[in-house]
């Protein structure tokens, strides 16, 4: 039974580190409270395990016993504690009350574990030491107390994120899941240290909390910190962050908003960076025109595509490329070469409005991406966007785009012309290659199928090397 413990200890003690590790690289792109929160008790629990490994190997002693109790017993349940204070408060008084407890508690409480000696030195074996029979007055209370203040707030926490959930956002619903996933982590961790519990549950009570740690924080989480005109200041006292939550825009600037439109349903979850992006971009500002080169008088009066070519209908232009690339064998020539046009008859004014094809499938698909795989699945990306260029006439729009708010996350948009196409598309080999190779690389997926009801598309500028 000692090994399984000292196994099972070993293994969760590396899972606490890895996790400690991540979150702390994560911290130089999102420095969040929680976060740094979070990986305080992370490694907090990577100490307490390795001292549970050690003392099931070798036998505990003094400095084992303080250091699993020191990091096990009053650290991990503390900090996660005020991991949870950070990720919910959404003003600055609570959150710094909760840093400036979370601080004295450790220093003073710490400080006195480590110092005040044990009430009894003798007895140790190769099993998990009781903390009544080796602590003194001192540090028996204090555990108490560290331990009531942690399991309120945990509960507490629990009530206010349903209470928010039921009539919040996207925003409340990720911060519910964390907190069912932490604080009933953290509520069992305290009753074992606490509670006479065999060892081997507490070991593995330990290693769950160290396993909800990494599932709440590195699960897709959506980002909800939308951008702002430049022409709508924001409260100074907002709070920052992938996760901050957007303030109501002052009285004064209520003439300059554009018009209120239609409540959105809550998206499914992964699906914060399609919506975050689309409402700051929702301006009535046509990006596309800015970005698109000039057109000729002569050119098209729309930009739609229909039948691989731009204009008010098939016969007017000849085709061009819907990436805006530039073809092997195609020859440039600087404005003073440039040979005249050939004449075009001039289009037939049609009454009403042209609308896309009706048979047009569409798909839109966001990636979640393992941390670190963003540079390999761009690079595939890349591949596969080629390769559907140069071979599949009936695709008329395939884009991959990385979104700003949230470096793991890609969204790829489709459109094909019609759901052959689209089957066609799934069966090329360069396809099937992305669809494989992706699988090491992405946590989530979400897809949404599309039905096109207008549309402007214009050859988007390309870079040349």
């Amino acid at each position: 039974m000692e090994i399984l413990v000292a196994v099972i200890a070993f293994a969760g003690a590396i899972l606490a580190a890895i996790a400690a590790g991540v979150l702390i690289r994560r911290l130089r792109d999102e420095p969040e409270g929680w976060l740094i929160a979070w990986s305080a008790a992370a490694a907090s629990l990577c100490l307490s395990l390795a001292a549970i490994a050690i003392g099931y190997l070798m036998g505990f002693g003094p400095a084992t016993f303080k250091v699993f109790q020191v990091a096990g017993s009053l650290l991990a349940p503390l900090w996660l504690g005020v991991g949870l204070i950070q990720l919910l408060a959404n003003r600055t008084p609570p959150k710094f009350l909760g840093w400036l407890f979370g601080l004295a508690v450790t220093v003073v409480s710490g400080v006195i574990m480590v110092v005040d000696p044990l009430i009894k030195s003798d007895g140790w074996a190769k099993s998990l030491p009781s903390s009544s029979v080796y602590w003194g007055i001192i540090p028996k209370n204090l555990l108490i107390g560290v331990h009531v203040i942690a399991v309120l707030i945990m509960l507490a926490a629990v009530v206010i994120a349903a209470v928010r959930w039921r009539s919040g956002d996207e925003l409340d619903t990720d911060n519910l899941h964390a907190t069912l996933v932490i604080a009933p982590s953290g509520i069992a961790l305290v009753g074992a240290m606490r509670f006479a519990v065999p060892g081997i549950f507490t070991t593995a009570l330990l290693v769950v909390a160290a396993a909800a740690v990494w599932y709440a924080v590195l699960r897709p989480l959506a980002p909800y910190e939308d951008d702002e005109e430049d022409d709508i200041e924001q409260p100074q006292h907002a709070p920052a962050g992938r996760r901050a939550r957007q303030e109501p825009v002052p009285a004064a600037h209520h003439e300059m908003a554009p018009p209120p439109v239609e409540p959105r349903r809550p998206p499914s979850p992964g699906l914060g960076d399609l919506v975050a992006e689309y409402r700051a971009g929702d301006q009535n500002v046509d990006y596309a025109a800015r970005m698109a080169p000039p057109v000729p008088e002569t050119g098209p009066a729309t930009g739609y595509v229909m039948n691989g070519r731009h204009g008010t209908g098939p016969q007017d232009f000849p085709p061009a490329p819907a990436t805006g690339a530039i073809y092997p064998g195609a020859e440039l020539f600087t404005p003073a070469q440039q040979p005249p046009p050939p004449p075009q008859p001039q289009p037939q004014q049609q009454a009403g409005t042209s609308r896309p094809s009706p048979s047009i499938f569409g798909l839109l698909t966001v990636f979640t991406l393992i941390d670190g795989s963003g540079e390999a699945f761009d690079r595939l990306a890349d591949q596969t966007v080629e390769a559907v260029r140069r071979g599949e006439p009936d695709t008329l729009v395939y884009a991959c785009h990385a979104v700003k708010s949230a470096p793991l996350q890609r969204i790829v948009y489709e459109l094909y012309r019609d759901e052959v196409a689209y089957h066609d598309h799934q069966r090329q080999p360069h396809v099937e290659r992305f669809v494989n190779e992706r699988q090491a690389m992405v946590l989530a997926t979400n897809i949404i199928e599309l039905n096109v009801n207008a549309a402007k598309v214009v050859p988007l500028p390309t870079v040349m090397f």
